[in-house]
């Protein structure tokens, strides 16, 4: 309950009063009055045999139940959904799950050839899919992410003693500030626990900071590395008759060379660093992306000159908007929880073929199209150095080629090469 109250004063803050009353009322919504389904009462049968003809008329080799309410059609377009669609393109049949909060899926809804969005909040319908499951002979899998707080160890037994396994993605490191609560949430801990003590459940590390951790509880036992990743063909088109809106308009009008970032406006972003930029005059700064805290405003960063706060962008479209950038950053600070960051914008940046320029992460030190600054004068510095190298042909070769070389669909077949091995 303690989780609950603090993650709803966050709400509070970042969305204000209407904001926050608009979320409480499709939090209560989706996760009280949708349990509740007259509509599959009423037709377990019909249900039950639409279940069983996905299972029969599908081609796949396992079912992987996706079990984390983090939504399916979201602005932040991110790993779940990926790792997702690249599992169901390779033999694996996905059902996942869905929050009525943004997909509005009161049952569950075909996206694409093995993948389903389905609301396992249906008390009715998860019991028809649990029942109609029990019958299939193909392995199964619960899969979560480490941030889940939804699911109790006690849900996980429930699976582990029907016969599924477990694959655990462990993506970020377990911070209070990343759960948005006082404290972390104690299913987040236990699960973290019971997985660190049980080397039979399979875990997907995204950072080499996050592999150290696991290695040094467990071993190196059913664990693989799967960092973020790009869509790469996604980047390879472009819309050039989109029209943008007036505020991003009036920076193009300025004229002077723009530095980008997108993504969460959070405590471990370097607001500091920012107000250094904006000082030179060089540039117009665009920031994209959500206020996950309070820390944006609380910095000041708003007020300063050259630097333009443009909100969210769905993201369908926010390539549109990067790609007329010049350079793109992560302007973050240093510290556990971006030690353990693999930033799927790192590789989204590549595949824009756009010049990036980075402080020192740990998980991105290995790419050579990243330029670093240890500093915020060498950040700055490097700003100069990339606008030099937006047009070199050599340069550009080099994102795109550590853009394909991170594309989703080799990260989920590392997903797929840990859990086939045992397979029979």
């Amino acid at each position: 309950m303690k989780d609950k109250v603090t993650k709803l004063v966050n709400v509070y803050k970042k969305y204000g009063f209407i904001g926050f009353c608009k979320k409480c009322y499709a939090y209560v919504v989706a996760n009280y009055l949708d349990k509740v389904s007259f509509k599959v009462m009423f037709n377990k049968k019909k249900f039950r045999r639409e279940l069983e003809r996905i299972f029969e008329t599908s081609d796949y080799d396992r079912i992987i139940l996706w079990r984390s309410s983090f939504g399916y059609n979201v602005p932040l377009f991110q790993r779940p959904q990926h790792i997702a669609n690249n599992l169901s393109k390779n033999r694996c049949l996905v059902l996942y799950e869905v929050t009525t909060m943004t997909d509005h899926v009161k049952t569950y809804k075909k996206f694409q050839d093995n993948l389903y969005l389905l609301n396992y909040n249906n008390v009715a319908l998860n019991k028809i899919l649990m029942s109609v499951l029990e019958k299939i002979d193909k392995p199964k899998y619960i899969q979560l992410y480490s941030t889940d707080w939804k699911l109790s160890i006690q849900n996980i037994e429930d699976y582990l003693n029907a016969g599924y396994k477990f694959i655990y993605e462990y993506i970020d490191d377990l911070s209070p500030e990343l759960a948005g609560t006082k404290d972390l949430p104690k299913n987040i801990v236990d699960k973290y626990e019971y997985v660190m003590d049980h080397d039979n459940v399979y875990v997907v590390v995204t950072a080499s900071a996050l592999e150290k951790k696991v290695v040094e509880r467990r071993g190196k036992k059913n664990l693989a590395f799967s960092s973020n990743g790009v869509d790469y063909s996604f980047y390879e088109n472009y819309d050039e008759n989109f029209e943008f809106d007036d505020d991003f308009k009036k920076v193009l009008d300025i004229g002077k060379p723009i530095v980008c970032y997108y993504g969460a406006l959070a405590k471990w972003f370097d607001y500091e660093l920012v107000k250094k930029i904006a000082k030179t005059d060089k540039y117009s700064i665009v920031l994209f992306g959500i206020k996950y805290d309070d820390a944006l405003e609380n910095s000041g960063l708003e007020q300063e000159k050259n630097v333009y706060f443009m909100g969210p962008r769905d993201y369908k479209v926010l390539k549109n908007y990067a790609k007329k950038c010049d350079v793109l950053t992560i302007p973050f600070l240093l510290n556990s929880i971006t030690e353990a960051t693999s930033p799927v914008k790192i590789f989204e940046y590549m595949a824009l073929h756009k010049p990036i320029v980075i402080t020192d992460l740990l998980e991105c030190r290995q790419y050579e199209s990243v330029m670093i600054g240890h500093s915020h004068e060498e950040f700055i510095q490097k700003l100069d150095e990339a606008l030099n190298k937006k047009d070199n042909k050599k340069y550009i070769n080099l994102l795109d080629k550590e853009a394909k070389e991170n594309d989703w669909s080799s990260k989920a077949q590392s997903i797929i090469e840990l859990i086939k091995k045992d397979e029979h």
